[in-house]
């Protein structure tokens, strides 16, 4: 075996050791995301695979100060499952300063592995599953990470300088649209974890 092979061995096994310990600890401590959990346990599993930071998807208010980038952005709010109306005016009607945007986000998942051959396994992996959004974004001996994301998503802004940019109607509306494009997330993130389980098994 060559010295870069050798390393790049020596890299995966560590990086995966700790990737493993980080997830069995944030299960522990309830800070995984619940439905992560299934898919981000069998890969863990698996001899050649581990998987790194990765959310099923959410919906969220955004808060943007007045004047600021997006950099300055913070969460008003969060959601790992469908949102209510009453939380989401619950939140507009809060005091804020800057804009609020109501924001569904896909899926996002990073599975590592060690070679360039599984890497592009993990890829055939995800056209299988109807998955068009993802790529290799690390590519180095010993560690290659390919990131997959949904397509899923919507923003817009219902809150500037404290005042409240829509009627009860239209959120109720665009929160039904959010839900709505959460649960055709979620469709996906589970047929992309059946075409794992019999992928890498």
């Amino acid at each position: 075996m060559g010295k870069d092979k050798a390393v790049g061995k020596a890299r995966f096994r560590a990086v995966k050791a700790y990737h493993k310990e980080t997830l069995e600890k944030a299960i522990s401590k309830k800070l995984a995301d619940e439905r992560m959990v299934s898919l981000s346990k069998f890969v863990a599993g698996t001899k050649d695979f581990f998987t790194s930071s990765s959310c099923a998807g959410r919906i969220i208010i955004m808060q943007l100060p007045k004047g600021e980038s997006k950099r300055e952005a913070s969460f008003h709010r969060r959601w790992h499952r469908p949102a209510s109306f009453e939380e989401v005016k619950e939140a507009l009607e809060e005091k804020t300063v800057g804009e609020l945007w109501l924001k569904m986000e896909p899926f996002i998942l990073h599975i590592g592995c060690e070679t360039l051959e599984n890497a592009k396994r993990i890829l055939a992996v995800m056209k299988r599953a109807g998955v068009k959004r993802g790529g290799i974004i690390v590519a180095k001996e010993g560690k290659f990470l390919v990131e997959f994301q949904g397509t899923q998503g919507m923003s817009l802004p219902l809150k500037e300088n404290g005042k409240i940019l829509a009627s009860d109607s239209y959120i109720k509306w665009a929160v039904e649209k959010a839900n709505h494009k959460l649960g055709k997330n979620y469709e996906m993130l589970e047929r992309l974890e059946s075409e794992f389980r019999k992928a890498l098994k």
